[in-house]
């Protein structure tokens, strides 16, 4: 198995590299979408979530209320870091059970938005980065996702910055261009991966 760490900041298109090794075969962990999963209504990250934030942070059908829940621990780090002692250690029980489920042979790639805030670097064979100017992130955060100039830049400012995410890549991507310069970059990392994973494999017999 070779696990792969992808990350890459808002806007700059990791999602994207993601649906495209998903569809050269690689086994996705998508820590985004487990997050979402684990809070699900009759969870017990829901239960946990509203124990410790009240109910307000739920709508009226019962589902969590993200934007309540963001005006609480947006800017207050205690309360952040309150809700990410409920809900990371889910996500890294449910990576793990999805990891194990894939084979020994798989190529394993762990979609992690924050995996340089968070030092998770050295938990994967490799790191591939997908990189973008700050003006190409902002644009299509505008275009795409309907944000203004200064929300995006908002977005930016919390997260790493290019030079640190860069500082722990095995790969970068670039992505300031279309699809149809990103696709073949791609490609060429995921022909590349079989060789990384038996390199992987020799290292872990002689340890």
């Amino acid at each position: 198995m070779l696990r792969l760490g992808l990350t890459g900041g808002i806007g700059a298109g990791k999602s994207e590299v993601s649906r495209l090794l998903a569809g050269y075969g690689a086994v996705v962990v998508d820590s985004d979408r487990i997050a979402r999963e684990v809070v699900e209504p009759g969870t017990p990250g829901l239960a946990a979530v509203v124990a410790e934030f009240g109910p307000g942070v739920l709508t009226g059908d019962g589902t969590l209320d993200r934007p309540a829940l963001g005006a609480i621990v947006f800017g207050n780090p205690e309360r952040l870091q309150a809700l990410n002692a409920i809900v990371h250690p889910l996500v890294r029980a449910r990576s793990a059970e999805l990891e194990a489920a894939a084979g020994q042979d798989a190529i394993v790639v762990h979609d992690v938005p924050l995996l340089v805030e968070n030092g998770m670097a050295p938990l994967y064979d490799l790191v591939v980065v997908v990189d973008a100017s700050s003006e190409t992130r902002i644009d299509r955060l505008v275009r795409t996702r309907g944000m203004t100039e200064a929300a995006a830049r908002e977005r930016m400012a919390a997260q790493a910055t290019r030079e640190e995410r860069r500082a722990v890549a095995d790969v970068v991507i670039d992505n300031d261009g279309p699809l149809e310069k990103l696709e073949p970059q791609v490609r060429e990392v995921w022909e590349s991966l079989p060789e990384r994973a038996a390199e992987s494999g020799r290292r872990g017999r002689m340890e």
